[in-house]
């Protein structure tokens, strides 16, 4: 019986009290300085290292050089856990964490995000994005391999099994 006493004062004590959460949607979200939201790219600062992408556990990073130290980065959103190693590793500073944490979208494309010094707008078209795709598998490929040279001619070439263990 104590145990309801006191579960009945707990609830009476609420009846009064502002409630914890805040009617969302209707009213904005309070953010604090330190919140990780979407990744922010300044290509004027950025020398094409590549350490973000190296760095980054999601591999939502990709750079690609574009002109004479003039570099894209495309971000998919949609990959990033915004844990903000990029912006750790960037040694120039051309990655920077916002505060925009509202990023939903029903099209996947629109969470792809290229930015360069010509073009800061945004959203990649499906052209760009196939392009950079492709960009993105080829420098992926491993490299042909290439066939060894011919032994030097002045040595004999081994006729038999028992020729090779005198050779080495």
């Amino acid at each position: 019986m104590a145990k309801t006493g006191r579960i009945l004062g707990e609830v009476l004590k609420s009846l009064f009290k502002k409630p914890a959460t805040c009617n969302y949607p209707a009213e904005k979200a309070v953010v604090t300085a330190n919140l990780r939201g979407k990744i922010v790219y300044t290509p004027e600062k950025c020398i094409g290292c590549k350490l973000c992408v190296k760095d980054c556990p999601a591999a939502a990073i990709t750079i690609n050089k574009i002109g004479e130290k003039q570099f894209e980065a495309i971000i998919a959103l949609d990959h990033c856990i915004y844990c903000g190693q990029c912006v750790d590793s960037c040694m120039k500073k051309a990655l920077a964490i916002s505060t925009e944490f509202e990023l939903a979208s029903l099209d996947r494309k629109s969470l792809r995000v290229s930015l360069n010094v010509k073009t800061l707008s945004g959203a990649l078209s499906e052209t760009s994005a196939v392009a950079a795709a492709t960009a993105e598998q080829a420098s992926r490929q491993l490299p042909p391999v290439q066939q060894s040279s011919p032994p030097p001619r002045d040595l004999p070439t081994p006729k038999k099994k028992t020729d090779l263990t005198r050779l080495f």
